[in-house]
Parts: structure tokens; sequence; C-alpha cells
């Protein structure tokens, strides 16, 4: 499969594949239950599922494959990728904290 960036150059398809497959996984596991604890119809759920998935794999493939540079590749350095690191793991404690909020509000 060959996937080019907005300046024509061939780019990696793998991380978006993924990413927007983590995407799906996440969105149709996680927002139809969390609505349906709320009192909200399934079919709401799904809707919103299906919104969060599209957006963000739309985001990723802007992100990962038309915005992508790479010539551009370097080394970053180990501060960066601690300080990343960090970061992400208080995203994904945020997000399991609001995933968990229904069960606690109940």
């Amino acid at each position: 499969m060959q996937v080019q960036n907005r300046w024509g150059r061939s780019v990696d398809p793998v991380p978006f594949l993924v990413t927007a497959g983590v995407a799906g996984l996440v969105s149709y596991s996680f927002v139809p239950p969390y609505c349906l604890s709320f009192g909200l119809d399934l079919e709401l759920g799904l809707a919103l599922a299906t919104l969060l998935f599209v957006g963000g794999s739309a985001l990723t493939y802007h992100r990962l494959v038309w915005a992508a540079r790479p010539d551009l590749r370097r080394e970053i350095p180990p501060d960066q990728r601690l300080r990343s690191l960090v970061y992400g793991v208080l995203v994904v404690v945020g997000l399991f904290a609001l995933v968990s909020l229904p069960f606690y509000v109940g």
C-alpha cells in the first residue's frame, strides 16, 4: 500500500493504521457503556462512539500521514522522551479516572 504525504513522498502507513485501530477499539468499548450508565440510549452511545472514532482517525491521518516529514527524522533527547512519557501516563490515568466515574457517581 503506497501512502503519500502532502508533498508526494512515501510515508509508512503502519503507525496510522495501528492508532486508528486502537481508537476504534477504545471508542466502541468504552463510549456506549459509559453513555448507558448515564441513562442515554444505546443508539446515541454508538453514534457518539462513531463520531469519536472518525474524528480521532481524521486527526491521526493528518498527523501521521498528511503532515508527516520522514526526511526530518532525528534522535529525540532523553529528557524530552521522558517528559512525553510522563505526560502520556498522566493522560491515560486521567482517562481511566473519567471512564470509572459512573461507578462512583451512581
